[in-house]
């Protein structure tokens, strides 16, 4: 059965799409059929990070009702699927994001996991992502604001019934992973899913387009992406030395409906 993930943040620059990339390409990885799919469709840069930027067809075009889903599916050597989003104005004019919940209707069909990145913050078209995932992960930096901001993400996803599935606590220092894992817990609900050190060969691996976890897969940053992918998908991460702590899951799960969920945030727009 196929399983959807919404990755999202209270704030942008949190790593939020870096984690979309490799979390998404650790999973393809592992055999696993994996789509990602940016949801930012105003402020779009999944299909720029993956070299994607110039394709003719995008999400804004599948939004648009001017082109089919399958169109807008570009596979990678990898194996992973990337469904991009345009980067021009007029595109973003055109699409209807409440089209969105029929896309994922036709991307399950063909993929083992689906994960969306939805945009940074609070807004309308950020929430219905949040409505059409089996669980909502959220990536967190060990700041006092991010917290804060990831907090009030957390808040909508109570309020529209949906589900948690837990943190992906990221740039963590490396030397002090235990005592950022504690300290967040202690103000958080959600449980801490995957830790993810600072590590400047992701940085490295943007600037030639290319995930952290194909170009240094040795990384810190891969070993924490590879984990998370095999607890995502029930299988022991076996690891070298530089072991990365990752905890379990949050259980429930919950359907959603993106109706009851933006006229509950919004009130009827």
């Amino acid at each position: 059965m196929t399983r959807v993930y919404t990755v999202a943040s209270g704030k942008g620059g949190t790593g939020k799409t870096m984690s979309v990339v490799n979390l998404g390409t650790a999973l393809a990885l592992l055999g696993k059929r994996t789509i990602i799919l940016d949801a930012d469709i105003g402020m779009a840069n999944l299909g720029l990070v993956m070299g994607l930027e110039r394709t003719r067809i995008t999400l804004h075009e599948v939004l648009a009702g001017e082109a089919d889903v399958s169109e807008a599916v570009y596979e990678l050597p990898t194996g992973l699927m990337v469904v991009p989003s345009g980067i021009s104005l007029r595109g973003f004019q055109d699409a209807d994001p409440n089209r969105l919940q029929f896309v994922m209707s036709e991307l399950v069909k063909e993929a083992d996991y689906v994960i969306i990145d939805a945009p940074a913050g609070i807004n309308r078209d950020g929430v219905i992502p949040l409505a059409i995932a089996d669980e909502v992960l959220l990536v967190v930096n060990p700041e006092l604001s991010s917290m804060l901001d990831a907090a009030k993400v957390e808040a909508v996803v109570d309020i529209v019934g949906g589900s948690l599935g837990g943190i992906i606590l990221n740039r963590v220092p490396p030397y002090h992973i235990a005592q950022t894992v504690q300290s967040i817990s202690s103000v958080m609900n959600g449980q801490i899913l995957g830790v993810i050190p600072e590590d400047s060969n992701v940085r490295t691996a943007t600037a030639f387009k290319t995930p952290v976890v194909i170009r240094y897969p040795e990384s810190p940053a891969s070993r924490g992406y590879k984990a998370l992918a095999a607890r995502l998908v029930g299988d022991k991460y076996e690891r070298s030395r530089g072991t990365v702590p990752v905890h379990p899951l949050l259980a429930p799960k919950r359907e959603n409906f993106v109706d009851r969920l933006t006229r509950s945030v919004f009130g009827d727009v």
